[in-house]
């Protein structure tokens, strides 16, 4: 594998957003195959990249892309949840950006060993080889109660109390084998107009497997300690933008005091810096034609202060 296998998405924006950081170092939460990384190791040429990624593929492939950058890329494995922390105990002040692109990659998708696909022989999506829950098992050993509540919070599907009967009715029969098995019966008992029966069921199983949600909480309560640097998200769909727009609310507050309250006794002074997208940025049509993933791609980006 030569050619990236991804594009990365809205990367003019990104590359807007950390424009103004001359130096120091930026996190890339979300490593993938380098994308976003390459394009800002290139544009400023004084900065340095630690990118983190679960997947050992992407980060092979993220290594041999930006060898040439030499020591001012260094590589993490593991949940940017769980190494944002030691980076910056380790590295403090000297973090002057994170990008986190919340978001399976082509690769991922379109790989049909990796079970992320409607297509796939397998029923896996781990984005993480190494972990021991995949999708198999969360389709064919959780209780439907279990199944309800993450169709529910995570697909947010009217129909979650349904399809969790139903499929563990079937899996009773016979248990699920591939995500082309669980694709084509939920298409059966479905329908959806706009999108693939399956869309919504699929996003929830993954978001299970992976803690994807968890992953991005933990990332959310360490930023909300960064100083005077740039924090940028990229979210695919709206449980994820909302956790960020809240965040970025709560930091943004300069009056801290209880609602109930007449005035103010606070000082109202602690804002944590400022938002820098009234409104997130979201791929143009240009961008929509050369690569479809980007529809429904977010980007949010806020400003700490020293």
């Amino acid at each position: 594998m030569t050619n990236p296998p991804h594009i990365p998405v809205l990367l003019d924006d990104v590359l807007e957003v950390f424009a103004r950081i001359d130096s120091g170092i930026i996190i890339d939460c979300t490593l993938g195959f380098g994308g976003h990384s390459h394009a800002l190791l290139e544009n400023n040429p004084n900065i340095c990249i630690i990118g983190i990624d679960k997947d050992a593929q992407a980060r092979e492939f993220a290594q041999n892309r930006l060898q040439k950058f030499g020591d001012r890329f260094v590589c993490v494995s593991g949940g940017f949840g769980e190494k944002i922390g030691e980076i910056l105990d380790t590295y403090g002040e000297r973090v002057k950006g994170v990008l986190a692109d919340i978001g399976v990659s082509s690769l991922q998708l379109d790989s049909p060993e990796r079970g992320f696909g409607f297509g796939s022989d397998t029923l896996d999506m781990r984005m993480d080889k190494q972990s021991s829950l995949n999708a198999q098992v969360v389709i064919n050993h959780y209780s439907a109660y279990e199944l309800q509540r993450i169709f529910r919070d995570y697909g947010e599907i009217r129909e979650y109390k349904k399809m969790a009967t139903l499929i563990a009715t079937q899996r009773d029969k016979k248990p699920f084998e591939s995500a082309k098995e669980l694709s084509e019966f939920l298409q059966r008992h479905f329908k959806n107009p706009r999108i693939h029966p399956a869309t919504l069921a699929f996003q929830a199983i993954r978001i299970e497997v992976n803690d994807e949600l968890g992953e991005l909480e933990r990332l959310l309560k360490m930023a909300g300690n960064l100083r005077g640097a740039v924090f940028a998200v990229i979210s695919f769909h709206s449980l994820e933008d909302r956790m960020v727009k809240n965040a970025f609310k709560e930091w943004g507050k300069s009056c801290i005091c209880d609602t109930s309250l007449y005035k103010c006794e606070c000082g109202s002074n602690h804002a944590r810096g400022v938002s820098l997208t009234k409104k997130p940025k979201i791929a143009s049509p240009d961008e929509i034609n050369q690569n479809p993933r980007a529809r429904s791609a977010k980007l949010r980006a806020f400003a700490f202060k020293d």
